[in-house]
C-alpha cells in the first residue's frame, strides 16, 4: 500500500466511526428491560427510552438498600437497631420512610408498625430463627412494640426501651419503585413499569401502546411460589400498587399454620378470613405499607378504611365461611383510567 493511501484510510475509518455513532445517537427510542436481585427479591423494570439505564437503576436500588436493608449490616437501619441510645441519622432517604411509616401508623390505627421486628424475628419470620413461643415471650414482645415509643425530631431517632428494633420490609419495596420510577421521570421517561418484589408503579402506555394488564394472584398455599395461577387481571396505568397476602411466606407447626403477617397489637401472626389484599395509590410506598396494614386489620376494618379515604383503592380476596373464595372489588373507574401523579417525597 502506497503512503498517501493510509491517510485516506484513516479517514474513511474515522467517517465510518462518526457515521455509526450519529445514526446511534438519532435512533429513536425502544422499550427496554431491566431484572435483577434486591431486598431478597427480584425486580422487573420496563420502560421507553433511547438508552440503556441498568446502571442507573442498580444505583438507585443500592441507595434505598443502604438505608433500609436490615440484612445490610451497614445500613443505616442497622445502625439505628444496633444503637442501645439515642442516634441522630443524616441520611435522608431513611427519614423521608421512617417519617411516611409514622404516618401511616397514625392512618391505621396502628396496623401499620415498624417496630413490630422483634416480634417478627420471634415468629420465623425476620433475619432470626423462631425460638418458643410462649405467653411471657408475647408479653415481652409487647414492651418493645409500639410505634408510638420510637421518636424522630430533626434526625434525632430516640427509643424508650434500647430493645426495640425497626423492621421496614413492609414499605421498603414500595418505596424503591418510587425512586426507580421517579429517577426514569427525571429522564424523561413516561411509558415504564417498574415492579420489585410485586410492588408496582405503573405510567403511560405498555409496549403494545395500550393499558398495562397486571395480574393478581390467586390466593392459594404457594411457600414455594410456584403457582402462576390469576385471580384476575387489571388493565391500569399511572399509579402504584401492592399486593400482601398470607398465601406464600408461612410455615406449619404442629398441625397450625403461622403467617408472616404480625398484628403489632398482640404480637402473634393474624388469623382472619381475609387472604389478599391490593392497594392502589398515588405512590407505592404507601400502596406497599397499605396493603400490609389491611392484613393485619380483616376484611371489615380494611373495607371502612378504603371507604374513608377515597383517594385509595384495594381489591380484597377473602374466604366465605363455606371455604370458597370471594373477592370484594373497591377499584373504581377512576383508578382505572388512573390517579392523577402523585410521587412520594
Amino acid at each position: 500500500m502506497k503512503k498517501w493511501h493510509y491517510p485516506f484510510l484513516a479517514f474513511l475509518i474515522i467517517g465510518t466511526i462518526l457515521i455509526l455513532t450519529h445514526s446511534r445517537s438519532e435512533a429513536g427510542p425502544e422499550y427496554r428491560t431491566a431484572q435483577g436481585l434486591v431486598f431478597g427479591t427480584s425486580y422487573h423494570i420496563t420502560y421507553l427510552y433511547n438508552a440503556d439505564l441498568q446502571e442507573d437503576i442498580e444505583q438507585t436500588l443500592t441507595f434505598v438498600d443502604n438505608a433500609l436493608s436490615m440484612f445490610n449490616p451497614e445500613s443505616t437501619i442497622s445502625a439505628v437497631n444496633g444503637s442501645s441510645e439515642s442516634i441522630r441519622v443524616d441520611d435522608t432517604l431513611f427519614l423521608k420512610v421512617f417519617r411516611r411509616a409514622m404516618e401511616i401508623s397514625d392512618l391505621t390505627g396502628g396496623a401499620f408498625d415498624i417496630s413490630v421486628a422483634p416480634a417478627v424475628n420471634a415468629w420465623g419470620f425476620g433475619f432470626k430463627h423462631a425460638g418458643n413461643i410462649r405467653q411471657a415471650t408475647i408479653d415481652s414482645l409487647l414492651e418493645i412494640t409500639g410505634y408510638r415509643k420510637i421518636h424522630e425530631t430533626d434526625g434525632l431517632i430516640v427509643k424508650d426501651d434500647p430493645r426495640i428494633m425497626l423492621d421496614c420490609s413492609a414499605i421498603a419495596k414500595g418505596f424503591g419503585s418510587d425512586m426507580v420510577a421517579s429517577m426514569l421521570r427525571a429522564k424523561g421517561i413516561s411509558d415504564f413499569m417498574v415492579e420489585i418484589g410485586g410492588e408496582i408503579v405503573l405510567s403511560g402506555r405498555n409496549p403494545k401502546g395500550k393499558l398495562w394488564h397486571i395480574g393478581i394472584s390467586k390466593p392459594v398455599d404457594d411457600s414455594l411460589s410456584v403457582s402462576s395461577e390469576l385471580q384476575t387481571v387489571i388493565p391500569i396505568t399511572d399509579i402504584a400498587m401492592a399486593t400482601s397476602g398470607n398465601y406464600r411466606n408461612f410455615y406449619v407447626r404442629d398441625g397450625r399454620k403461622y403467617a408472616h403477617t404480625i398484628d403489632p397489637h398482640t404480637c402473634q401472626p393474624v388469623s382472619h378470613s381475609l387472604l389478599s389484599a391490593t392497594v392502589f395509590a398515588p405512590d407505592c410506598a404507601t400502596a406497599d405499607a397499605l396493603a400490609t396494614s389491611m392484613m393485619v386489620m380483616g376484611l371489615d376494618s380494611a373495607q371502612a378504611l378504603i371507604s374513608r379515604h377515597p383517594e385509595f383503592q384495594a381489591y380484597l380476596i377473602y374466604q366465605t365461611p363455606d371455604g370458597t373464595l370471594a373477592t370484594k372489588n373497591m377499584l373504581t373507574s377512576q383508578a382505572m383510567e388512573g390517579l392523577p401523579n402523585c410521587i412520594f417525597d
